[in-house]
């Protein structure tokens, strides 16, 4: 069985990106086509990128790129979970995903975004150039939820935007898996 990762992009205090994170991971599992793993890039807790040679090298020099590095070879695909700041990616997922290249080539990548009337939009498109220029397939399914707080409960905090979701992360994760399945042999060479 394939491997995913889900990653919740956002670090900052009084974030979202847990619960919606932690809902999507339920789709995933629910899904049962890959084994799934949860990343909270506020718990890998890279600082700004401070390797001294490029990644493309792989000569790492700080142990928590090299704890990134191991992380990030775990999986055959990911779901970036990210909002939108300033008609832009978090600067967390940016940092993250710059932090490395050999390990994120020729891997699937799909978005969970989410935000008010946008929905997090244009900050997936900007993460898909990003993720192109590291050798990943980004899906063009996406999961996008508009005005988000209205699906958090304010008892629990539980995220749950309804079926329609649902069934979109569904069909990401069937393209996903088709994708991962599919570029799996050029990571082989």
């Amino acid at each position: 069985m394939l491997e995913l990762q889900v990653i919740i992009a956002s670090t900052r205090e009084g974030r979202h990106g847990a619960s919606i994170g932690a809902w999507f991971l339920d789709v995933a599992r629910t899904h049962g086509k890959f084994n799934v793993e949860l990343v909270d890039l506020a718990d890998v807790d890279l600082p700004l990128l401070d390797e001294p040679k490029h990644p493309r090298f792989k000569q790492y020099e700080h142990e928590h790129t090299k704890a990134w590095s191991a992380i990030v070879s775990r999986a055959d695909a990911y779901v970036f979970v990210t909002p939108e700041y300033d008609f832009s990616a978090p600067a967390s997922l940016l940092n993250a995903l710059q932090y490395l290249q050999k390990e994120w080539a020729y891997k699937a990548a799909g978005f969970v975004s989410y935000g008010g009337v946008s929905a997090g939009t244009r900050g997936v498109q900007m993460s898909k150039q990003t993720v192109t220029a590291l050798k990943m397939m980004p899906m063009a399914e996406t999961v996008a939820i508009p005005f988000f707080p209205q699906y958090i409960d304010s008892e629990t905090g539980a995220f749950d935007p309804g079926d329609v979701q649902v069934k979109a992360g569904g069909v990401m994760l069937d393209e996903l898996l088709k994708w991962a399945a599919a570029l799996k042999p050029l990571r082989s060479t």
